[in-house]
């Protein structure tokens, strides 16, 4: 790998078709997980760590300093907090989870005990911030749009490519961008958020967060900043980027407020925005595990 070029795997998430990363210095040992995935069962109402055990065997060799969300997420648990307990690594997150805090803790009516300070997080980015992983430079991007609080963690190593991991700002370029209807999400700012990733040096590389695989496409993990180039300059749409996103809403409205109210989305919101498996019950408990 030339350069101390950031070594990175990826562990995709039928289910949901996330992908989870791993992110290794390969002249130090030193690595972080980005979005890890906690698996759920919605029929039986119970979680397993099968992907999260695949990760941390993964990362058995290395020194899991991090783990780093992108964002709070609707569409899947995250694994953070177990994988924190089994590796002894620090949770970072966007510092604007503070608004998705609030946000969700008034529509889901989370009570008076539940903390919209961030303060279930090891860690809360700012825009700007830079930070070493062994001897790879990370620089944190606020890139809001699809929630207040998305980031941007781009990796650099010596003097190869840069890795970004978007999160859902962007998807792969024959899919799009992600939505921008949750309570708090912007398409403008999510435009805007596109705009400053697609400046990045062309030999960039860049991993989403999902891989939804349109017309059954072979799965990738990420996709090169070569890839979406034409988007920058207005020959080829990736999310329509010449407007705002084709499925985008500004208005925060009833739809919002219904989408709120999902069921489906209820697991996700909820231990996204709480930092932590506190609506989740051990597997062998007969209690349910939302309240």
């Amino acid at each position: 790998m030339p350069d101390n070029e950031p070594e990175v795997t990826g562990f995709f998430d039928p289910a949901t078709s996330s992908i989870s990363y791993l992110i290794a210095d390969p002249a130090t040992g030193t690595a972080a997980i980005v979005d890890p995935v906690l698996d759920f069962d919605p029929k039986a109402a119970r979680t397993s760590t099968t992907t999260a055990d695949r990760i941390a065997q993964a990362a058995a060799a290395r020194r899991v300093e991090w783990i780093l969300e992108t964002h709070t997420h609707a569409d899947h648990l995250s694994a953070a907090s177990y994988l924190k307990r089994k590796l002894g690594s620090r949770i970072g997150i966007g510092a604007q989870v503070t608004e998705v805090q609030k946000t969700w803790e008034r529509l889901l009516n989370l009570g008076a005990d539940f903390r919209t300070d961030g303060s279930q997080f090891d860690h809360l980015f700012v825009e700007g911030e830079q930070f070493r992983l062994g001897s790879l430079a990370v620089t944190v991007w606020h890139t809001p749009g699809h929630t207040p609080a998305c980031v941007t963690y781009v990796v650099k190593g010596g003097r190869g490519p840069a890795c970004a991991f978007v999160g859902d700002t962007l998807f792969m370029p024959d899919y799009g961008t992600a939505r921008a209807d949750f309570p708090g999400g912007d398409a403008r700012r999510l435009f805007q958020s596109i705009r400053r990733i697609l400046s990045l040096p062309p030999d960039t590389r860049i991993f989403v967060a999902h891989d939804y695989q349109p017309g059954g496409r072979v799965r990738d993990h990420g996709c090169r900043a070569a890839a979406v180039e034409p988007a920058r300059q207005g020959r080829r749409r990736c999310g329509r980027v010449r407007g705002v996103p084709h499925h985008a809403r500004q208005d925060a409205g009833a739809a919002d407020v219904a989408a709120a109210g999902d069921p489906g989305e209820h697991p996700s919101r909820r231990l996204a925005t709480a930092g932590r498996d506190r609506y989740v019950v051990p597997e062998d408990s007969a209690e349910p595990p939302l309240t």
